[in-house]
C-alpha cells in the first residue's frame, strides 16, 4: 500500500510540473527572457528554500546542516546543478520549436535514461567502496528500456505528426514549428536535464539523518541543485535581456500584478514534481527498485500527462486516427514502465 501511496504523490506532482505552461501561456507584454527569470525565482529559489525548510528539525537549522554537510558532495551538487540549468533553458526552447507534447516527450525521455544511470555510475567513479552499481539491477535496466520505448513511440507519432501537416497548420499548433531543430535543441536539453538526479545522488546525505523524515531527505540537495541551475538560467535571461533590449519589460507596472501571480503558479507547478519525488521515494524505501527508478518515473509520468495537455491544447489537432493511436500506445506503454520494474522485482 505504502508504495502505492508514493506511486500517487509522485504521479501528482508529474501532472503539476506538466501543467507548467499553462500559466505561461497567459502571460502577457513579456519577452520569454523575462518571464523564464521571473518564475525562475520560485521555482528555483524560494519553493525549494521553503521545501528544505522542512528537512529541518526543531532545534537545528539550515546553516547548520550546510556548514556540517561534506564540501565535496555540496559542490558538487551545486556543479550538477549548474549543468542541469543548461538543460532547462534548451528544454523551454524544445517547447519553443516542437511544442509542450513532442518537446517534452524528447528531453524528458533522455532525460529519464540518463538521470536514472548516471548518478550511480558517476557515484562508484568518485566513491567505490559504496558500490553504486549494485543499484542497477536487471529490473532497474528494464524499466528505463521500456521507458525509452514508450518515449520512441511517442517520438515516432510526433514525426508522423510533422510528415503529415502543411507549414499552415504546423504554426497553427505550435508557432515557431521548426523539427529538426527542436529534436537537436530536446536531445540537448535531455542529456543536460538528467544532471538534476545526478546532482541529487552527491547531495542525498546532506540531512540530518535519523532526524529528518524520508519524505524530506532529499528536500536539501534539491535547493542546491535548483540554486545552480537559477544561476545559469539567470545569466543566460539578463544577457537575453541585454541582447534584445528587453529591460523594459521589467518596468511595465500595467502587467506585473498579472504575470507576477502567473509566474508564481508557474513556478509552484514546476516544483511540485520534486516535491512530490521528495514525499513519494519517503513510501518507497522498502523497494530499492523504485527508490532507483524513482526519477525515471517521474519523468515518464511528466511525459504522460504533457501529451494528455498537447492534445488538450490542440497540439494534435489535423491528426488522423493511426497518429493519434501511435501516440496512445506510447503513453500506454510509459504508464507500463511506472509499474513492470516492481512486477518483475
Amino acid at each position: 500500500m505504502e508504495i502505492l501511496i508514493g506511486l500517487l504523490i509522485i504521479a501528482v506532482g508529474a501532472f503539476c510540473q506538466s501543467s507548467c505552461y499553462v500559466p505561461i501561456n497567459k502571460i502577457r507584454g513579456w519577452s520569454w527572457e523575462s518571464y523564464w527569470l521571473v518564475q525562475g525565482v520560485f521555482a528555483w529559489l524560494v519553493l525549494p528554500f521553503l521545501g528544505a525548510l522542512l528537512a529541518v528539525p526543531e532545534g537545528h537549522s539550515l546553516s547548520e546542516l550546510f556548514a556540517s554537510a561534506n564540501c565535496f558532495n555540496l559542490w558538487m551538487t551545486i556543479l550538477f546543478g549548474v549543468l542541469w540549468g543548461v538543460g532547462g533553458l534548451t528544454f523551454g526552447l524544445s517547447m519553443r520549436y516542437l511544442g509542450v507534447a513532442l518537446g517534452q516527450s524528447i528531453s524528458l525521455g533522455t532525460c529519464a535514461a540518463l538521470g536514472t544511470i548516471l548518478g550511480p555510475v558517476l557515484i562508484n567513479i568518485f566513491f567505490p567502496e559504496e558500490n553504486a552499481l549494485s543499484q542497477l539491477t536487471a529490473s532497474v535496466i528494464v524499466g528505463v528500456v521500456v521507458t525509452l520505448l514508450g518515449i520512441a513511440i511517442i517520438g515516432f507519432a510526433g514525426k508522423m505528426k510533422s510528415d503529415m501537416l502543411s507549414d499552415e497548420e504546423k504554426k497553427a499548433a505550435v508557432k515557431d514549428f521548426n523539427f529538426p531543430k527542436g529534436i537537436a535543441i530536446a536531445l540537448l536539453a535531455g542529456f543536460m536535464s538528467g544532471c538534476f538526479n545526478v546532482g541529487l545522488e552527491f547531495g542525498k546525505g546532506i540531512n540530518f539523518g535519523d532526524l529528518t523524515p524520508d519524505m524530506f531527505k532529499t528536500l536539501p540537495a534539491t535547493l542546491f541543485v535548483t540554486v545552480g541551475g537559477f544561476c545559469t538560467n539567470a545569466v543566460y535571461c539578463l544577457w537575453q535581456n541585454h541582447k534584445n533590449n528587453t529591460w523594459a519589460d521589467y518596468g511595465k507596472g500595467r502587467v506585473w500584478g498579472n504575470n507576477l501571480v502567473l509566474c508564481f503558479l508557474a513556478g509552484a507547478l514546476w516544483y511540485s514534481q520534486f516535491f512530490g519525488l521528495a514525499l513519494g521515494k519517503g513510501f518507497l524505501t522498502s523497494s530499492p527498485t523504485l527508490m532507483t527508478l524513482s526519477f525515471c518515473i517521474l519523468m515518464a509520468l511528466n511525459v504522460v500527462f504533457s501529451n494528455v495537455w498537447g492534445i488538450i491544447l490542440k497540439e494534435w489537432k489535423g491528426c488522423n486516427s493511426k497518429t493519434i493511436g501511435v501516440l496512445i500506445t506510447g503513453i500506454v506503454v510509459l504508464i507500463i514502465a511506472t509499474f513492470l520494474p516492481q512486477l518483475i522485482g
